[in-house]
């Protein structure tokens, strides 16, 4: 086969057999929803001003999700936007001193606005700061999906962005849309939608040819998906749609189902959910299937616990692994690395990602959850491999 056909056998032009054959998914299908906000949405480039009538609507729809029994994140960019307006900084490239100084009075300005928009919905915001760092080094990368999943069982909405006042420019991501991408991969999240100022992919750039197709579902996303995404980004956004497809690339891979809509209307989200036009990036499976298989293929097992016959009955039942029934703690890991878990027999019986370090890990095995506190002084996860972390043979 033609390999130019085979790639864009993954395509799905509007009014394709393929677009038609594939079910478009619908928002409420998701249970946990990252929706990435960027700079030229949020701020009048022209006035130095934050929009204010459009954020009142798509924070009326991220209400109407929560309402819903949904879990919803934001990531925000804005901080510089609005730092160099109230700073009334001159327009152009800032050096990047300038660019962190002015993320450090924006921060406060896009934390209190986010804040006061939810609010009026009974709903409370949650700033979450996070670098490049904090996605790739493992503690700091749970530390901070530890603290985004205590805020959303509060019912919290955490809203994240890029920690602009610390990041340089070799560590930095550079455009929000990535750093959303692997929020939503920390988070566990089904559904990420990327608000923009297009309403999709299409396969050529549709402000310059006239007969660009707009492409509603990408299967996968091929070489022949990323040559259709061009650079260009607004003055204020260090995005474009080349970044979106690198995000698409990242999340589906994760199991995540990424949508790119149009954030220049008033109610993005609800218009998204009526049928508005839009580009859908399905993935391949789930968030905790693509975590489990990344646990058994991809990490390097630290350590071993071995666990009694009863723990044994319970992980094949689908349960988590509680410190009572490890017998025996071996290796040298640290908290969220991957360990192998054997029967009493040594048979493996699976493999996971320990909540606690090794050392921890010794002196409370065997001991009841509720003993944890007392024996380690402070409490920690009631589980020793939680099962979403968890991926067992059961036969």
């Amino acid at each position: 086969m033609n390999k130019r056909i085979d790639d864009r056998a993954h395509v799905s032009p509007a009014g394709s057999p393929a677009a038609a054959a594939v079910k478009v998914p619908r928002l409420d299908d998701f249970r946990r929803i990252v929706v990435k906000v960027g700079s030229s949405l949020l701020v009048d480039s022209q006035a130095g001003k934050l929009k204010e009538a459009w954020l009142a609507s798509l924070a009326a729809d991220l209400a109407a999700l929560h309402g819903k029994k949904r879990d919803v994140l934001v990531v925000s960019s804005g901080a510089i936007a609005l730092g160099r307006a109230v700073l009334k900084l001159p327009a152009g490239v800032l050096k990047l001193e300038d660019s962190q100084a002015a993320a450090a009075v924006g921060q406060i300005a896009l934390a209190r606005t986010w804040s006061e928009a939810l609010s009026r919905h009974g709903l409370t915001a949650g700033q979450v700061l996070v670098t490049l760092g904090d996605t790739e080094e493992r503690r700091r990368y749970l530390n901070a999906r530890s603290t985004v999943e205590r805020l959303l069982e509060w019912r919290a909405v955490p809203v994240i962005n890029e920690n602009d006042t610390v990041a340089t420019s070799e560590i930095r991501y550079g455009d929000n849309d990535r750093l959303a991408a692997r929020v939503a991969t920390m988070a566990s999240a089904d559904l990420l939608v990327l608000l923009s100022d297009v309403d999709g992919l299409y396969d050529a750039p549709p402000g310059t040819t006239a007969s660009a197709k707009h492409v509603p579902i990408v299967e996968r996303v091929t070489p022949a998906i990323e040559a259709m995404a061009g650079a260009a980004g607004s003055e204020l956004s260090r995005g474009g749609m080349q970044t979106k497809i690198e995000a698409a690339k990242i999340a589906t891979g994760a199991g995540t189902h990424l949508i790119i809509a149009s954030g220049r209307v008033d109610h993005p989200l609800r218009a998204v959910a009526k049928g508005a036009r839009c580009s859908w990036f399905i993935a391949a499976g789930s968030p905790v299937a693509a975590r489990k298989k990344w646990i058994a293929g991809s990490l390097e097992p630290k350590g071993t616990l071995t666990i009694d016959a009863g723990a044994v009955e319970a992980l094949r039942r689908g349960k988590s692994l509680l410190p009572a029934g490890v017998m025996r703690v071996d290796g040298s890991f640290g908290r969220g690395d991957a360990v192998v878990i054997r029967g009493p027999d040594g048979a493996e019986i699976g493999r996971g990602l320990c909540a606690y370090d090794a050392p921890d890990a010794q002196k409370i095995r065997g001991h009841s959850s509720a003993d944890i506190a007392l024996i380690l002084g402070f409490s920690g996860r009631a589980e020793m491999v939680h099962r979403d972390d968890l991926v067992v043979d059961r036969h």
